[in-house]
């Protein structure tokens, strides 16, 4: 049997795809025992005492997972800058292999009994010179879940990454709203247009955290029976 898994990405960085896919990992625990959380390309590390690299979304995804994956499959590129990846791998001599991506996540679905994995920044994040998060995406075939950062700019970056994850071939499988300004007028209606022209059902609508928990996420997720089939 292979795993039900999913691929969370965001209308830009910074919109809480992290929160996201480890609240999702709460909720799937629900149903499945071995639920893991997994980071393909991550930019921005941290050096720890005993000399290891480590990523703040690694580190979510794994206090969320219930199970203690392999770190090279759960995160085959940990890159230490904190730029886009493509820059971040050329600073490191490194060229990321998508297809040694996808042979880890089908590793992890094999061994697992849901995967959620969380994309770079942005749908369109360039990992090379010539591929981006949609490349990859397209390699894993699997579900999105759009996070749309309720803020000036999302109505417009919503639909374009939506248009984006159509013209690859992909299913959007819902969006999830996180509303991370709290001084943003007019979300209630922002809101309301994306639900009207979002091709997908909205699974949450996440309330501002000035500590964002996981665990407080999960209760604002609405995972419905035919989006966990």
């Amino acid at each position: 049997m292979t795993a039900d898994a999913w691929f969370v990405t965001g209308t830009d960085t910074g919109v809480g795809k992290s929160l996201v896919a480890a609240a999702l990992l709460h909720r799937l625990h629900a149903r499945h025992a071995r639920v893991v959380g997994m980071k393909p390309v991550a930019a921005g590390a941290d050096r720890l005492p005993d000399g290891r690299w480590i990523n703040d979304d690694v580190r979510a995804l794994q206090a969320a997972s219930t199970w203690a994956a392999p770190a090279s499959l759960v995160n085959p590129y940990l890159l230490r800058a904190a730029a886009s990846p493509h820059i971040a791998a050329q600073h490191e001599g490194v060229t990321i292999d998508i297809g040694r991506i996808a042979q880890a996540c089908a590793a992890l679905r094999a061994q697992a009994d849901a995967v959620v994995v969380e994309g770079a920044g942005g749908f369109r994040v360039p990992l090379t010179d010539r591929l981006d998060g949609g490349d990859l995406a397209v390699s894993l075939g699997l579900p999105i879940i759009l996070v749309v950062g309720l803020r000036l700019g999302c109505l417009s970056h919503a639909l374009l990454a939506a248009e984006s994850i159509a013209a690859r071939g992909l299913r959007l499988a819902g969006w999830v709203a996180n509303r991370i300004d709290p001084q943003m007028t007019e979300q209630d209606a922002n809101l309301a247009l994306l639900a009207a022209r979002l091709p997908a059902p909205c699974l949450g609508d996440l309330p501002f955290q000035a500590a964002p928990a996981p665990r407080i996420a999960a209760t604002h997720l609405r995972l419905t029976d035919e989006f966990l089939r």
